[in-house]
C-alpha cells in the first residue's frame, strides 16, 4: 500500500476526532458513530454492512507479533460496531486464530461468525464442519457456508439438517469470480439459501448485470469478498489524491471510496475486506458511517476508476 493511501487513512481516523473508534493502544473506545446496517432477509435479524475477512491475513502462528496485532485488530472491531468474521478452513490457521481471539478479548458473544465446509462427501463435509467449530470456539455456527460450491448438494443437506437441530442457523454458498455467477443465480432460485458470498467491486462489476438483482429477487443476504479486487484498486489509484467531490458522500480515503461503492448497492448486506491493522480497521468501519454515493455518484467513481 503507498503513502498517499496510508496518509488518506490516517486522515480519516482524524476525521472521527474524540469519538475515534478505536484507541490505538489497542483498548476498547466507543463506536463514534452508528453504522449503517442491513435485515438478512430470511430473518430481520441486522448486520453492519462491514465485516472483516480472513484470507491470509489471520493465518499466523500463535503468540507471534502479528496474532498480537491481530488482538487489537478484533478489539477495534467490535469497539467501532463490527461483527461478522468470515473464514475458512481453506485459509490455514485462521479459523483457529479467530476463536483464539475471541477467547482473549471475550468478544465471542458480540461476534457473528461465519465460516464454510470446503471438502467432498458427507462425512468428511461433517468431520470437516465439526472441527472447525472447535477451532472457532462455538457450539453454534451463525454461518456455514459451501465453499467455492464444492459438492454443493451434498453439503447442502446437510446444512439445512444442522439448521434445523439449532447447530447452525444460517446456511449459504459462495465463490470469488464471474464464471461461477450462473450457477450461483441457479442455485438462488431454490432459495433454499440464507446468504450467498461473491466478489464485487469498482473493479469487478459483473455481478451488476443479474447476480445482485438475482439475490435481492430470492430474499438472499449478500457477503462481498475482494472488495479491493485483491489489492488491484489500490495500484490503480498509486500517487494519486481523492476526489475533493469524494467529501459529497462523506469520504475521507479511498478504502472507503471503494467500500462506500459496494454498500451503496440495496442489495449487498455485509462487505468483508480483510485487513491485519488496527487502523485500517477503523478506516473500512467509516465506510459505513455518514451518507452514501447516489446513483450520479456512483456513476462519476466508475468513471473515475475506468480513466486510470
Amino acid at each position: 500500500m503507498n503513502d498517499d493511501t496510508k496518509l488518506s487513512r490516517r486522515a480519516a481516523l482524524k476525521l472521527l476526532g474524540a469519538g475515534a473508534l478505536i484507541a490505538m493502544t489497542g483498548r476498547r473506545a466507543r463506536a463514534a458513530t452508528p453504522l449503517i446496517q442491513r435485515a438478512v432477509p430470511h430473518s430481520g435479524e441486522m448486520l453492519p454492512v462491514i465485516g472483516i475477512g480472513t484470507y491470509i491475513v489471520f493465518d499466523v502462528a500463535p503468540q507471534s507479533p502479528e496474532f498480537t496485532e491481530l488482538k487489537d485488530v478484533m478489539q477495534a472491531f467490535v469497539a467501532g460496531g463490527g461483527k461478522l468474521i468470515d473464514s475458512s478452513p481453506m485459509y490455514g490457521r485462521a479459523e483457529a486464530v479467530v476463536g483464539a481471539l475471541a477467547t482473549a478479548t471475550g468478544l465471542r458473544a458480540q461476534l457473528f461468525l461465519a465460516t464454510k465446509v470446503w471438502t467432498s462427501g458427507r462425512e468428511a463435509g461433517i468431520s470437516q464442519m465439526r472441527e472447525s467449530m472447535r477451532l472457532m470456539g462455538t457450539q453454534r455456527m451463525d454461518l456455514m457456508q459451501v465453499h467455492n460450491l464444492l459438492d454443493v448438494a451434498t453439503h447442502t443437506k446437510t446444512l439445512r439438517e444442522w439448521k434445523q437441530a439449532g447447530t447452525l442457523r444460517y446456511l449459504g454458498i459462495t465463490h470469488y469470480h464471474a464464471g461461477a455467477y450462473r450457477e450461483l443465480e441457479a442455485l438462488l432460485k431454490t432459495r433454499d439459501y440464507d446468504f450467498v458470498q461473491f466478489n464485487y467491486s469498482l473493479a469487478e462489476r459483473e455481478a451488476e448485470a443479474r447476480l445482485l438483482a438475482a439475490a435481492a429477487d430470492t430474499g438472499t443476504a449478500v457477503i462481498i469478498n475482494r472488495p479491493f479486487a485483491q489489492g488491484g484498486l489500490f495500484a490503480t489509484i498509486k500517487g494519486r489524491e481523492l476526489p475533493a467531490w469524494a467529501a459529497d458522500f462523506d469520504c475521507a480515503s479511498w478504502a472507503q471510496f471503494f467500500l462506500k461503492y459496494i454498500i451503496a448497492h440495496p442489495a449487498v448486506t455485509c462487505v468483508i475486506p480483510g485487513t491485519g491493522k488496527a487502523r485500517h480497521v477503523a478506516d473500512n468501519l467509516a465506510a459505513a458511517a455518514g451518507r452514501l454515493p447516489d446513483a450520479r455518484q456512483r456513476k462519476r467513481m466508475i468513471e473515475l476508476i475506468q480513466s486510470l
